[in-house]
């Protein structure tokens, strides 16, 4: 059984994210809230990589390309958010989420799972929005009819 691309180009996204986020960790830099931000860029790698093995397999419909790259970033995304789980829970739970909301843009003392599920929709929001930047970038090597 051949697993799909989307889901391997979702794991890179996830692997990128769990590097950078434990290096940043080790490196004592994960106060730094804007380092963070350069998480969409695992995100615009894993999207532009499945749209490109598409575009090489000959498949140029709209649709089906956008699909795919909801797909990956998507994957990508929730496997990061597992994973956060787990650390906070390892890491002391909501005690550990609090060290980091006061780094990061949280009101208040968010518990582990109100902390995932804002960087849930935030990250669907950044799915979202990388998948129409590259669909628009890749505009021309696609068929809308």
């Amino acid at each position: 059984m051949k697993i799909p691309k989307e889901m391997i180009n979702g794991f890179f996204i996830f692997l990128g994210i769990a590097i950078f986020f434990l290096l940043m960790e080790v490196l004592n830099l994960s106060h730094l809230f804007y380092l963070r931000l350069l998480n969409v860029l695992f995100i615009f790698y894993g999207v532009n990589r499945t749209l490109q093995q598409n575009l090489a397999e000959g498949q140029t419909s709209f649709l089906p390309n956008a699909i795919s790259a909801l797909i990956t970033s998507f994957v990508g995304v929730v496997c990061s958010i597992v994973a956060l789980l787990i650390y906070s829970f390892a890491r002391g739970g909501d005690a550990y989420v609090k060290s980091l909301s006061q780094a990061f843009m949280f009101g208040g003392e968010p518990s582990v799972m109100t902390y995932s599920l804002c960087l849930f929709f935030e990250g669907s929001a950044s799915c979202i929005i990388v998948t129409l930047l590259l669909m628009l970038y890749w505009n021309n090597k696609y068929i809308a009819d």
